[in-house]
């Protein structure tokens, strides 16, 4: 896939925005482009033209990710994971000035 157009301007504007953007804006601090940009091209190379999808796509395979740590933490007997749930007045007591 290295010769298809799109993964060849991929590769070519990850190269040369980055450094522009780093010689001329000193505040960018990562220029990089992220991993959308990535899958994107690499998702249309591949054929898939809906736009649409892309995100359900990447949602999945994170979710799939996500999932295979809950089996194996079930798996060792772990605690399971919780996010900790917090209001307004929590955030505003703990973050202001």
């Amino acid at each position: 896939m290295k010769n298809e157009p799109l993964i060849k301007l991929l590769h070519r504007c990850a190269s040369v925005i980055p450094k522009h953007i780093l010689e001329n804006y000193k505040k960018v601090k990562n220029p990089y482009p992220n991993v959308d940009a990535h899958s994107g091209v690499l998702l249309y190379t591949l054929g898939m033209k809906e736009y649409d999808y892309y995100t359900v796509v990447f949602a999945v395979s994170r979710s799939l990710g996500c999932m295979s740590n809950l089996v194996w933490s079930r798996i060792y007997g772990l605690a399971i994971e919780r996010p900790a749930s917090v209001d307004f007045n929590w955030l505003h007591h703990k973050f202001r000035e």
